[in-house]
């Protein structure tokens, strides 16, 4: 199978044009009568035959989206009516603009975020009044997430709503209107910013991403819907910005590759492409995830990420050891040390975004470091580093370069402040007063983590009864997890997770992340309950058991185990 076929398409508003067949069609629905019934979601294979499954592979993901009818006899009537030739073009005609439909603006969209609000939904060119169905819909609280937005990515999630006669059908019955034309387009917002602000050209962003911070825009994927996907989609990956985002002209793109034992190379977008393509699939995780709970521990400094800056996509572009074959490099060269990358963002001083990697990664065939310019099969988008950004997979995020501007080759490590003074760990008795970044090695690797993503903490259940769990495990450093070990009763008996989904490829070039479920026994007559969750990497390397043990003052590095609170009922 393709791997392409595997990948979730982000977010696309895309115009279409609807022909008389299609136009028919649409008013047909749009001019019927309005029926209550019982509404279910319809089980899907996900066919995730490029993945390697252990155990039991996850089962159907909680839709987000619009359930398939559980009225046959609407199901059958709509089949009945719509040959094969007309439900092809239903699929291809729900959210073309329908003539005669009010007109809707994404502002006033927005501001329909809630039932108390009337919650309204996009797709493509059309508005949806979604609120009457919310109740019947066994996914409500992720449908929400949705809420004055767009649903396309939620359904790039949950493929069984994609490319389905019956589900886009019925999306059209809630129809109330045509998006407006220059909100398809995604300007609208960009032009009522404010021109002096250096974030006025920021990109809009999904309503489902939880906003850690504007300006920089930092925000993670709710861990609600952070596993229901293998691969994480475009538009619900986390995103970690630390300067507004640039506008990068592709026609005036040039990546400078120079420095110590290369010649000076200046590649356009279309000279990179000539060079051989390369995919991975690999993760990419801020050295910050999970700080929250470590903040649980003691108070620190930095972003309030709950687990969520964290995501699995397939990448594509070319090789950087190709590049720098390109630009004559010798292997063997001992004064050659690191490989600086800065990015097309820049600070008030017009000082840019910058990092550095070591020449053993860089120069390595199998290290794989990407010059990236596809993700999840469709060109980066603005967010992730378009055109060209930096995959140093198994590496901290931070390291991952976006909107890439120039290469260097050095015997010196990056002097950027975000590899000499931040991203750094220290014992946890070092405080501002007496920390020296100096006396730190930048963070590379990252260390073995796992995050339990279902249920939600605070959830109420059964003492004496088994509970389902699942979440993802990760280990930098290309090594694979081989298990996930559980604990209901604080650690007096432990199970693993039965089902590890990820990729095939073996250590030491495994770069994506494992999505798990497993089974715990919640302890009768207690009135809370705590599972834990602790994965172990194909070096065998396990996390830690307590923050307090690894805190530190930024907040990174943050893996020990995972503790969800619970609430039993006996």
């Amino acid at each position: 199978m393709r791997a392409s076929s595997l990948i979730l398409n982000s977010t696309r508003n895309l115009t279409l044009r609807s022909s008389s067949v299609q136009s028919h069609l649409l008013r047909g629905i749009h001019q019927s009568q309005k029926q209550e019934g019982n509404h279910q979601e319809e089980g899907s294979s996900s066919g995730y035959s490029k993945w390697k499954v252990f155990g039991s592979v996850l089962g159907g993901a909680t839709a987000v989206g619009f359930a398939l009818s559980g009225d046959n006899n609407r199901r059958l009537a709509i089949h009945a009516e719509a040959p094969s030739g007309e439900l092809a073009n239903i699929i291809e005609s729900t959210g073309a603009r329908v003539e005669g439909l009010k007109e809707f603006s994404m502002e006033e969209v927005n501001k329909h975020d809630s039932p108390e609000k009337r919650v309204w939904v996009t797709y493509k060119n059309g508005v949806y009044d979604i609120t009457d169905f919310i109740p019947l819909h066994p996914g409500a609280d992720k449908l929400l997430m949705a809420a004055g937005g767009s649903v396309e990515p939620f359904w790039a999630m949950y493929a069984v709503h994609l490319n389905n006669p019956v589900i886009y059908g019925m999306l059209e019955k809630y129809r109330i209107g045509n998006l407006n034309v220059s909100d398809v387009a995604m300007q609208a917002e960009q032009n009522t910013k404010d021109a002096t602000d250096p974030y006025s050209t920021d990109p809009s962003r999904h309503k489902a991403i939880i906003v850690n911070s504007k300006k920089p825009f930092n925000g993670e994927t709710p861990l609600a819907i952070l596993t229901d996907s293998f691969i994480t989609p475009t538009d619900l990956f986390y995103v970690r910005n630390h300067l507004p985002v640039p506008e990068v002209d592709v026609k005036d793109y040039e990546l400078e590759v120079s420095g110590l034992g290369v010649k000076d190379l200046n590649l356009s977008l279309d000279e990179l492409k000539k060079l051989p393509k390369h995919k991975i699939v690999a993760t990419v995780q801020c050295a910050g995830n999970r700080r929250a709970e470590m903040r649980a521990t003691r108070n620190l400094k930095g972003l309030e990420w709950r687990g969520g800056a964290i995501g699995n996509a397939e990448w594509a572009g070319a090789k950087l050891c190709d590049v720098l074959k390109a630009a004559g490099i010798d292997e063997n060269d001992e004064r050659l040390r690191h490989v600086h990358f800065e990015g097309l963002d820049t600070d008030p001083s017009n000082s840019p975004y910058g990092a550095s990697i070591p020449i053993e990664k860089a120069i390595d065939p199998r290290g794989d470091v990407l010059l990236a310019y596809e993700m999840n099969g469709e060109t980066l988008n603005r967010d992730h580093g378009y055109p060209v950004r930096v995959i140093v997979p198994g590496v901290a995020g931070a390291r991952n370069v976006k909107w890439l501007g120039r290469i260097y080759v050095s015997d010196v490590e990056s002097d950027s402040h975000w590899q000499q003074n931040d991203y750094k760990g220290f014992n946890p008795s070092t405080d501002w007063d007496t920390v020296d970044f100096t006396k730190s090695p930048a963070i590379q690797d990252m260390p073995v983590t796992s995050s339990i993503c279902s249920p939600a903490g605070g959830s109420k259940v059964s003492g004496g009864q088994e509970l389902t769990v699942s979440g993802y495990a990760w280990s930098g450093g290309g090594r694979a997890i081989v298990r996930v070990d559980l604990t209901a009763d604080g650690g007096k008996t432990w199970t693993q997770a039965d089902s590890l989904v990820q990729d095939s490829a073996r250590h030491p070039r495994h770069w994506g992340w494992t999505v798990w479920t497993g089974k715990v026994k919640i302890p009768e007559g207690v009135d809370s309950a705590e599972v834990w969750s602790k994965a172990v990497d194909s070096s065998y390397n396990v996390q830690p058991e307590s923050f307090s043990n690894i805190w530190n003052l930024r907040g990174v590095l943050s893996n020990a185990y995972c503790r969800l609170k619970l609430s039993v009922q006996n």
